[in-house]
């Protein structure tokens, strides 16, 4: 049976006030367009407000502003997004592995696991690493060499970590991730690749979310280095070198190349591209797929590219835009002919 509260305990858990049957049994969460007897339901975009009147949800988190148009049960706060962010860990359905270690998984002598943490089946953990307390390694992941996992992190099914790599304490990582893989460097001999070892790292700190199918590349020399509290979305490229600052949050598809230096508090949108040796200051926020090819300096909302339009549309500005330069100059010689 899935776990139930009393509305009274949920509104406790959020410091949300309370209007309605405190009494009222929660199971469980969902939309409102979709939630029903037992479910709780939240609005928090102006955009759902059309769906409060039909709802069949048994209660519903509530702006202040929105609680005069519903008659009931509410739970009332200012950020109904972030109850409902901090009310789904009560009804999250992930089992933990239970402590100790599977049978199936291998674990070199000298590795140190703390005995609460979980080491799920076919697990491989390598020489000199090192598991803290309450972590879970999910199962078929790879714990390369000298690998540090701070306290209560969670490694979902086959996560691979190379050696060396360092993870702060409540770090979740989702499947299919690679960290530490080899950064993309490489000289050219007379047309032919020279590999260059990448002899640095990566550090994770805390509070740290990388999505699926993500990759962290290893410093070449130094350490790439992704900072407290940010957030990765799944299938990002991260480079080596790359430093993210703290609380910056990093949506799908972006790539970042290497050596890009990134402020705390920004926030990149879908498909971002970044290129390498740059910096952005603190609290940018780049639009979804703009390309980001020089430093940014001062904090603010950044785009590039064009809006979708009708293909035939889109064809006639193509061939405007190759035509700026020339109309440029012509305006150039006109507005001097102006002058004189």
């Amino acid at each position: 049976m899935g776990q139930e509260y009393r509305l009274k305990q949920l509104a406790d858990h959020l410091g949300a006030e309370l209007q309605g049957n405190a009494d009222c049994i929660i199971r469980g969460l969902n939309t409102l367009q979709q939630a029903g007897e037992g479910e709780l339901a939240f609005l928090a975009s102006k955009a759902y407000q059309q769906y409060l009147a039909t709802t069949g949800a048994s209660a519903v988190i509530l702006h202040p502003a929105q609680a005069a148009d519903y008659a009931g049960n509410q739970l009332i706060m200012t950020n109904p997004y972030l109850g409902y962010a901090r009310v789904s860990e009560l009804f999250n359905p992930v089992a933990p592995l239970p402590e100790g270690i599977h049978p199936t998984a291998v674990i070199d002598d000298s590795a140190r696991i703390d005995k609460t943490a979980a080491i799920g089946p076919h697990v491989t953990v390598g020489a000199g690493a090192q598991i803290g307390s309450g972590t879970s390694i999910g199962p078929g992941c790879c714990i390369g060499a000298d690998v540090l996992i701070g306290e209560n992190c969670r490694l979902a099914a086959n996560v691979t970590l190379y050696q060396g790599v360092s993870i702060g304490n409540l770090v979740s990582i989702h499947s299919g991730a690679v960290i530490g893989g080899d950064g993309f460097g490489f000289a050219n001999d007379r047309g032919h690749w020279v590999k260059i070892h990448q002899l640095g790292s990566v550090e994770i700190g805390d509070r740290v979310e990388i999505g699926a199918c993500t990759t962290v590349d290893r410093g070449a020399l130094g350490n790439t280095i992704i900072k407290s509290g940010v957030i990765i979305d799944n299938l990002v490229q991260i480079a080596h070198n790359v430093e993210v600052g703290e609380n910056t949050a990093i949506a799908g598809c972006c790539g970042i190349a290497g050596s890009t230096i990134i402020g705390k508090n920004c926030i990149l949108a879908g498909g971002v591209g970044i290129v390498g040796h740059i910096r952005l200051c603190d609290s940018v926020t780049v639009t979804g797929m703009s390309m980001v090819t020089k430093s940014i300096t001062e904090p603010g909302s950044y785009s590039s590219g064009t809006p979708l339009s009708e293909t035939t549309e889109w064809r006639r500005s193509a061939v405007r835009f190759g035509q700026l330069d020339k109309w440029a100059q012509r305006l150039t010689k006109i507005e001097k002919n102006q002058v004189r």
